[in-house]
């Protein structure tokens, strides 16, 4: 528990719900939440990473769109294996240049991907023509909205992808050096870390789980939206902070993150059962927000 403390968050909000509804705690509800959050996980495992090096990464909601663009656009006319090699190079190239602008150019992280932001939403806009892209194969609608033996494909996903970055984190030089450099960078590069190397790949890697999720949800809902990503960037790092990371870096795991992640969804369906009023909702959410910040600086 004090590893993990969202852990504690995520089973309070599952009490909470519960007792004020008899329609929350069901299967059929449970699968749906996770299906909902596993798209925003998925982007918020990237930033998980880029977070314990810290780092942080404002531009995944553009991405996120643009991947979607070009995906869209080549399944539609071509083959659908194309479509998501491009889409997940979109976003690897995208994280390819965070990092780059960031370590070369000695810039801070916010600046950087504050205007790659509005560079790839931009890009997004003019490429789409503000007009959303519909049109694909039936095959390509099981990696959204198939399932497997009763689970959602995207659920399997996400645990895949989850289980990877873990073993990623815990187990190799990759993850040892993130915290590595979170925790104190010029330690790290007199220690002999590649500091700016490995800070590309970590943007590197949130570029292409950025546009891994974009693939799942155009496959879920058959098209891409221009307006597609939309404050994502806000849900990843929100999922982040409750997971028990710090925004100032070296602290931080990806199994919070999916808890943190899964609080959100779940504060999200649960005020939807109870016909809680969208203007009140996302008050709820900062709440939240505040108090898993403070219970931590606290710790």
């Amino acid at each position: 528990m004090r590893e993990y403390p969202a852990i504690v968050g995520f089973i309070g909000v599952v009490i909470l719900f519960s007792i004020l509804s008899d329609r929350f705690l069901t299967l059929s509800n449970f699968v749906n939440v996770l299906r909902q959050v596993s798209m925003q996980a998925i982007i918020a495992f990237g930033m998980t990473v880029v977070i314990i090096s810290g780092g942080i990464d404002l531009s995944v909601g553009s991405v996120f769109a643009l991947s979607a663009a070009i995906l869209a656009s080549i399944v539609r006319n071509n083959s659908i294996f194309l479509g998501i090699l491009s889409a997940l190079l979109v976003g690897a190239a995208f994280g390819f240049f965070n990092g780059l602008i960031i370590t070369k150019g000695r810039l801070q992280p916010f600046i950087v991907t504050l205007a790659t932001m509005a560079i790839a939403r931009s890009l997004t806009l003019a490429y789409m023509e503000g007009m959303p892209i519909t049109g694909f194969p039936d095959s390509f609608r099981f990696i959204g909205a198939g399932d497997v033996v009763g689970i959602p494909v995207p659920v399997l996903i996400m645990f895949a992808l989850l289980g990877l970055i873990f073993y990623l984190t815990k187990y190799t030089k990759f993850g040892l050096y993130a915290y590595s450099i979170g925790g104190n960078e010029l330690a790290a590069k007199l220690s002999g870390v590649k500091v700016d190397a490995y800070k590309i790949s970590f943007y590197v890697l949130s570029g292409l789980l950025t546009a891994a999720s974009a693939v799942i949800l155009t496959s879920r809902l058959n098209s891409a939206q221009p307006t597609f990503g939309v404050g994502y960037e806000l849900d990843a790092i929100a999922a982040v902070v409750l997971g028990g990371a710090s925004l100032s870096g070296g602290k931080g795991s990806v199994i919070g993150t999916l808890f943190g992640a899964l609080i959100m969804g779940i504060l999200n369906n649960g005020m939807n059962i109870l016909n809680v009023s969208p203007f009140y909702q996302d008050a709820v959410k900062g709440i939240v927000i505040l108090t898993a910040v403070l219970v931590e600086r606290e710790d």
